[in-house]
């Protein structure tokens, strides 16, 4: 991580410099004594060190290390954006997001361990979104903790804005509505969720975008992240996703829940540039939408 020093931060310490961009302290130990370095202008420097504008300023973070459990395996990435501190990738359908105890390999952490060790990078692996298994699209990934950790506060303050395409049955009578309903997990079941009323805060946005036969075009964009929560939203309000079983939907038109993320907007958290990604809907929905 490359940062020029500015009249602004001239003459400030090195270690209050670092904590001003987010660098914890634990995090700033780790960089000391875990194997990172700090550098200006080329040189090995102590976090006492008295900062100059023009100065560049190096920080190497640590080498991170892998869960021995998880084993790297060779899986197409369709990657989208990369740098140094992230990576956006449009991930297949029917690929876990990580390894389960149904489907123990052959996900996209998996698949991004193999990557990183055949590129040189190393990092484990930091999902800054998650992506249902069936649900393909654009996911988000840091290749550092301190990328993730800036991500992941942004997720929470609602700054990572996503987009979805769903495909659901029958017709919506509006065309464009907001579903705000608490979700939490079913006493019976660790995997469902439904619609609950000590559920968490739930809020899903969506928009028609064409009514075809018997099935509804819809984009969607939310303003919490649930589990589940476009699916059981629309679940709840009577139009579950074509191909999703487990709640309430069916398999006769696609073999897979209808759940594309068509794009995601974000602040790089190192650049500060405000980034937008897509991807188009894949083959199955496509060849839906047109039949």
């Amino acid at each position: 991580m490359n940062q020029r020093i500015t009249e602004k931060e001239h003459g400030m310490l090195l270690k209050e410099y670092v904590q001003s961009l987010g660098i914890s302290k634990r995090m700033l130990t780790d960089i000391k004594f875990g194997g990172g370095d700090l550098l200006v202008n080329g040189e090995h420097v102590t976090v006492r060190h008295v900062l100059q504008k023009g100065d560049e300023l190096l920080i190497q973070f640590p080498p991170e290390s892998v869960s021995e459990s998880l084993l790297p395996e060779k899986i197409p990435l369709d990657i989208l954006f990369e740098d140094d501190h992230v990576l956006v990738l449009n991930k297949q359908p029917c690929l876990s997001s990580i390894p389960s105890r149904e489907h123990p390999g052959g996900s996209l952490a998996n698949g991004l361990i193999h990557y990183y060790q055949k590129t040189g990078c190393q990092a484990t692996v930091h999902l800054v979104n998650r992506l249902d298994r069936d649900t393909s699209g654009v996911m988000l990934v840091a290749k550092h903790r301190f990328a993730h950790s800036l991500l992941s506060g942004m997720q929470k303050q609602g700054l990572i804005k996503r987009r979805y395409r769903a495909v659901v049955h029958g017709l919506l009578r509006d065309d464009c509505g907001t579903i705000d309903a608490p979700i939490g997990r079913k006493a019976s079941s660790i995997i469902e969720r439904a619609v609950l009323p000590d559920g968490q805060k739930a809020v899903t946005r969506f928009r028609v975008n064409s009514r075809l036969g018997r099935i509804t075009d819809v984009s969607l964009k939310l303003e919490t992240g649930r589990t589940h929560q476009i699916r059981v939203h629309m679940s709840h309000i009577g139009h579950p996703l074509c191909g999703d079983t487990l709640y309430g939907g069916s398999r006769e038109l696609i073999n897979r829940q209808a759940l594309h993320s068509e794009a995601l907007t974000f602040i790089h958290p190192l650049t500060t540039e405000e980034l937008t990604f897509q991807a188009p809907v894949p083959n199955d929905i496509g060849q839906l939408l047109e039949s």
